[in-house]
């Protein structure tokens, strides 16, 4: 938005530390903590252990409804069940710590069943999602993704929400029950300037979609006066978070907290608001309500962005199903610039399946661009300030190069489609690389202007879609991010490679074998452990690259295999010739009359010459097929005799002829 269409852009980030599964986390994470450091004797661990474990498959996994959900579960019943008998094996002086955090979940709600009504303070709930949000800030930075411009936390927003409920109350538009505060949704409705669930009409009704998003600590509410209303302010229960309100102590909805934060630092409309699609019902459409109700308008956001689901195996990643992985994890297997492709080359609405086969595809579209940025370079480079006239071809590409740039912005005016903005990329890239090759064949120049113009356009695009993180004109860094390393290594490279090529010449006019084998080495062992790619080109001065050196090494090694690979193949080849030629000879040392009695799955009973007269169920072989065998005879016959003749006409078997 900002470096490609240049708009002037306010992003804000909305952060949920007030919610009803982080409060439960927050506070089973405190009870298992304090457990672990009370010191309790290893009996009662142990009685806890097996007290837990009963109740966690008693009540949660019996009564799940969801199979993949209750097989995770099984999963987890099953290895909390072998670290207990394994705690029970170990030495009396083991710590329970350990053992506390593997046994952490049904352990968990087993004490938050007992002690979680005793956690009253605010801190508690603090300190888990401020955790969490250092942690995920980490992994936006190891993945480039820009930082927030503004960051909003509910817990630093209560005041803000409680007078945005006040408003909406006061429009007639909310109500007061029992200490809580719900959104009146028929109301609301019913209302001349305005509807509900604007997003996703068909949803209007839809109460499991509406109990999901009020929350697992809100239970069967009182004093609400239509199932469909929702909850902007919530009574605190014991064991819960609470601020002073006009109604009580209590604690946001959490519907609420993203119309208060972005009201409070963008104003009264918003022009994107982006979201999983998951959130369309109820959570944006509640969104869109209550802000609507506050403001007395009948539009609060011109656009909802709703990315689609990450998947694993064509499942969405759920930590109650036990399918994710981490940031972490990823970058572990794979660079931030590969997983950024991986996102580019899908659709960003589109549900996208995280898997190697996928990672694959990113992969070879980076090599694809590594090694077209590499090849172009070189060939500016070794231009010099040359400045040829244009050709039919030059003209040519040039003109599918313009095309396919449009096409990019006009797939980046729609829904900024990356997709298809890449899927050109690659044809500007393959249509470049055609035009390269045939003028090498024709051993003619290909323009350096017009490759620098292509080069330096996609190396802009690669920095847009954060790619490229470095300010180097085209194409990726090289080293450190220090300086120019091509500028200062790059012409002492050169040089080298214009003397050995040199070399290369004379050698082989005088035939100097062992010298251009010198040539090789220089080329394949030497130059890639200093990070430099030599391509030695008939007619031509060779190109040189200055890659990554693990990069080179690991082509190397790639390399190495193949050939290995390869001599492997040809001696596997050369040894089933020989083993072929082996039988061969072995079959026409079988004397004629012997031929077909070892045949004892077809035939069973033969004539003097040793011919089948019956086959293996008794039955006379047929006139037809003794034909074919008399003439299988005959040329085997005849080669037999042949052997023996080149034996000295002594037959294979001993015999004299």
């Amino acid at each position: 938005m900002t470096d490609y269409f240049n708009y002037d852009v306010s992003y804000v980030m909305n952060i949920t530390d007030i919610d009803d599964k982080i409060i439960k986390r927050a506070r089973v994470h405190h009870l298992i903590e304090s457990y672990a450091a009370a010191g309790h004797t290893r009996e009662k661990v142990i009685a806890d252990a097996e007290a837990a474990l009963k109740k966690f498959n008693a009540e949660k996994i019996a009564n799940e409804s969801c199979s993949l959900k209750r097989g995770a579960m099984d999963d987890i019943f099953g290895k909390c069940k072998a670290a207990l008998e394994d705690y029970k094996k170990a030495a009396a002086a083991t710590p329970s710590t350990e053992f506390c955090k593997t046994f952490s979940e049904p352990l968990g709600n087993f004490l938050d069943d007992q002690f979680g009504h005793t956690i009253v303070d605010n801190a508690i709930f603090n300190k888990l999602p401020r955790f969490w949000e250092e942690d995920y800030h980490k992994d936006m930075a190891a993945l480039h993704v820009q930082p927030a411009d503004i960051l909003t936390r509910v817990s630093e927003y209560v005041p803000e929400i409680t007078d945005f409920i006040k408003k909406i109350i006061d429009n007639g538009y909310a109500y007061e029950a029992e200490g809580s505060v719900y959104f009146d949704t028929v109301k609301f409705d019913h209302s001349e300037d305005h509807h509900y669930a604007k997003l996703v009409p068909e949803a209007f009704g839809d109460l499991e979609a509406l109990t999901e998003g009020e929350g697992v600590l809100s239970e069967q509410a009182h004093g609400k006066r239509q199932a469909m209303d929702f909850a902007l302010w919530k009574t605190s229960k014991p064991g819960e978070p609470a601020w002073d309100s006009p109604w009580g102590r209590g604690r946001p909805g959490w519907h609420i907290e993203c119309s208060v934060m972005a009201t409070a630092v963008l104003g009264d409309k918003l022009d994107i608001h982006a979201g999983g699609v998951d959130l369309r019902f109820p959570h944006h459409d509640n969104e869109i309500a209550q802000s609507e109700a506050y403001f007395q308008c009948d539009s609060w956001v011109n656009y909802f962005l709703h990315s689609g689901h990450l998947t694993i195996s064509g499942c969405k990643m759920s930590k109650s199903l036990k399918n994710f992985i981490t940031i972490k994890e990823a970058l572990t297997q794979y660079t931030a610039r590969q997983i950024r492709l991986m996102f580019l080359l899908h659709s960003w609405r589109s549900t996208l399946d995280y898997s190697p086969d996928v990672m694959d595809i990113a992969i070879k579209f980076e090599k694809t661009l590594k090694e077209f940025f590499l090849t172009v370079k070189d060939l500016i480079r070794s231009a010099g300030n040359s400045h040829p006239k244009w050709t039919a071809d030059d003209l040519s590409l040039r003109d599918k190069y313009f095309a396919s740039k449009q096409k990019i912005h006009e797939a980046l005016c729609d829904s900024v489609d990356t997709r298809t903005a890449m899927d050109n990329i690659r044809d500007i890239i393959g249509s470049t690389n055609v035009y390269i090759q045939e003028r090498v064949a024709a051993k003619a120049q290909a323009h350096p202007a017009l490759l620098q113009h292509i080069s330096l356009y996609l190396t802009r695009m690669m920095r847009v879609f954060g790619v490229i993180d470095s300010d180097e004109s085209i194409g990726f860094t090289v080293g450190d991010k220090s300086g120019n390393v091509e500028e200062t290594i790059l012409p002492y490279v050169s040089a080298l490679a214009d003397f050995r090529e040199l070399v290369r010449k004379e050698a082989r006019e005088v035939k100097a074998a062992n010298i251009l084998q010198f040539c090789d080495r220089i080329r394949d062992d030497v130059l890639p452990n200093l990070g430099v790619r030599l391509e030695d080109r008939e007619g031509q001065p060779p190109a040189v690259k200055l890659v990554d050196k693990n990069e080179l090494m690991k082509e190397r090694e790639a390399k190495l295999q193949a050939e290995e690979e390869k001599r492997v193949e040809k001696e596997r080849k050369k040894r089933e010739i020989e083993e072929a030629r082996l039988a061969k000879e072995r079959q026409m040392r079988v004397p004629p009359s012997e031929l077909f009695r070892s045949q004892t799955d077809k035939f069973s009973l033969f004539d003097d010459k040793g011919m089948p007269t019956h086959d293996h169920e008794g039955k006379e072989i047929s006139k037809g097929q003794l034909k074919k065998l008399e003439k299988l005879y005959q040329t085997h016959e005849a080669k037999f005799k042949e052997l023996a003749a080149q034996n000295g006409n002594a037959l294979p078997n001993g015999n004299a002829s």
